[in-house]
């Protein structure tokens, strides 16, 4: 008996982690998916937020288990601790069948990607009105991050990039470092 109560005591215990891990994942996609840095990328694509939607259902779903485990162990609810093993076998059976959809859509995945970047490099190298928007986002995102480019760097900004007003890409930092290098004459982020 002094076994089975030591085992459900750290059963008890690696539950409770398991509804903070949750809670946890839970209120940081949150906070992701409402922050004000998100809403400006969101506005440039918003297939972007798919990975955080999924991320909130994960912990929501990670904090139902972790309560169900939790407070079967506590009460020695064979319902609630049956109800745990469920959702567990169901996440795993989900974890398996996303490896192997996954595997087999590996290169359509691949394929959709590239044409969404593809896509966004055009709208870079675009001087038309309807991607201006886009193009002063991503001038910000590449401020912010010390970065430039998409796929192949500064070219990705095309003819663009020869516009000295824009000032693309162009390096903050007055010594230099291993972040900024030299493009077309100019100093620019990596």
């Amino acid at each position: 008996i002094l076994i089975v109560k030591k085992l459900l005591t750290f059963l008890t215990c690696l539950y409770f982690l398991l509804q903070v891990c949750g809670s946890i994942i839970l209120g940081v996609s949150i906070w992701i998916r409402v922050s004000k840095d998100a809403q400006q990328v969101n506005a440039c694509n918003s297939s972007l937020f798919a990975g955080v939607d999924l991320l909130i259902a994960v912990g929501s779903i990670i904090m139902i288990l972790g309560f169900l485990g939790c407070c079967g162990a506590v009460k020695e609810s064979r319902c609630m601790l049956l109800l745990f093993f469920i959702g567990l076998l169901l996440i795993l059976i989900l974890q398996v069948t996303g490896g192997i959809l996954g595997a087999v859509y590996r290169s359509q995945t691949e394929a959709s990607l590239n044409k969404t970047l593809t896509e966004s490099v055009k709208a870079l190298q675009s001087s038309a009105e309807d991607s201006k928007a886009f193009r002063e986002d991503f001038q910000k995102f590449e401020k912010k991050n010390k970065c430039c480019g998409l796929l192949n760097g500064p070219a990705d900004w095309g003819n663009n990039f020869k516009n000295p007003s824009l000032k693309i890409c162009d390096c903050e930092l007055e010594k230099p470092s291993d972040l900024c290098t030299t493009f077309q004459g100019r100093y620019i982020y990596k």
